[in-house]
């Protein structure tokens, strides 16, 4: 059996339990200055229609009395790290898949914590006893059924689909709570008639290939049962990135450019952190009618240095034809390897391509900051005018 633990509105929640004056009341994480999407929402603001990445402004005319507080992401962190370290005592086998979110496979729990319902039980007893956060629990034999029943009872609730009850429920399970139909595949499948997830099996191979593509093969495999994915601990990042929505919409390349290196020392650290290095480095931009694209650069060696980090992401954004004001941009590194992989060095490297120098400068900047505090040393180019 699989467990998919689900924190109730964490960020919210983390809120409330910090200052009790808050709970009870409707709390909406994400920003103060009308700038923004909503990052997370108490279950008393939920009540008003608010949800993830709702702009902040609509939410202010939804619930005129919420309360909106800026995410303290290092305490939320903090609090996420001891969550995870709640669930390894349960099983060995923990997959972390955000800040609030994580799988474990019980498989072999069970002469030391009972049936699945008891191991559930205790996680969430044990979560809210040395945490005073609730979660909710979903179990099933398949690792996509464990997440779709942790979303059916919330808040702090406990849903289990026993193997017998697999088949009849993957029969009824409306279309749109299977993970990965995003509002545009749920469009084209209720155009061919699809409503649940039983549905799949009435259309032939071919066809779903030709409508939805690989995502088609996938959905046939989960109609009949059958989920290759399995918990995997440890599960090194795919990207890395840092994003900012501006205090005002704006064309002005210097400000634009003073975020992005902010941004680029951001990546840098999180790289080094996680001792990887990156073969692409991506910009990001949302237009002020909200429409988002992305430019990417695929480099000759990979780089975890923040300074030639922003030298690309500068050069992207130099050569992106900005029809509108921009409401938010921002820094990602894809492509990630180890940073002990070897890299070949071009003969005629210069000093400036060369990222030695900079990881340097980075990383004794980065023995500073943490001896002496983040506003130990900063570059001249972001002092505060």
């Amino acid at each position: 059996m699989i467990l998919h633990i689900d924190m109730d509105a964490f960020y919210a929640s983390v809120e409330q339990l910090d200052n009790p004056w808050l709970q009870g009341k409707c709390v909406i994480v994400g920003g103060t200055s009308g700038r923004g999407v909503v990052v997370a929402a108490s279950y008393e603001a939920r009540k008003f229609g608010i949800h993830a990445a709702m702009p902040i402004f609509q939410a202010r005319g939804k619930c005129p009395l919420a309360i909106f507080i800026a995410p303290r992401r290092a305490r939320y962190k903090e609090i996420s790290q001891k969550i995870m370290t709640i669930l390894r005592r349960f099983s060995p086998l923990v997959e972390v898949v955000s800040i609030d979110e994580a799988y474990v496979d019980i498989s072999g729990c069970r002469k030391l914590y009972g049936d699945t319902k008891a191991v559930a039980a205790a996680i969430k007893v044990e979560i809210k006893t040395s945490l005073q956060l609730t979660c909710s629990v979903g179990a099933a034999p398949l690792r996509f059924l464990a997440k779709v029943a942790s979303d059916m009872d919330k808040p702090d609730g406990l849903t289990i689909i026993e193997a017998e009850a697999v088949a009849p429920f993957i029969e009824t399970l409306a279309i749109q709570k299977v993970p990965g139909v995003g509002p545009k595949t749920f469009r084209q499948l209720q155009e061919m008639g699809i409503r649940t997830l039983g549905d799949v099996k009435k259309f032939p191979q071919k066809i779903l290939l030709d409508r939805l593509g690989k995502f088609g093969l996938r959905l046939m495999a989960l109609c009949a049962g059958r989920d290759r994915a399995t918990v995997m601990p440890a599960v090194a990042p795919k990207s890395i990135s840092s994003e900012r929505t501006l205090a005002e919409d704006s064309r002005d390349k210097r400000l634009l450019n003073k975020h992005l290196l902010q941004q680029s020392e951001e990546v840098a650290r999180q790289l080094r952190k996680a001792n990887l290095r990156a073969r692409t480095i991506i910009l990001k931009i949302k237009h002020a009618d909200f429409k988002q694209f992305t430019r990417s650069k695929t480099l000759d060696r990979p780089t975890r240095s923040s300074e030639t980090i922003y030298r690309h992401a500068a050069g992207l954004l130099e050569n992106y034809r900005c029809t509108q004001k921009i409401r938010l941009i921002g820094v990602g590194a894809a492509g990630l390897v180890p940073a002990a992989s070897p890299v070949q060095m071009g003969l005629f490297d210069s000093v400036r391509e060369s990222d030695g120098a900079w990881e340097t400068i980075d990383q004794t900047v980065a023995t500073i900051t943490r001896k002496f505090g983040p506003d130990a040393v900063k570059r001249g180019t972001l002092k505060e005018s």
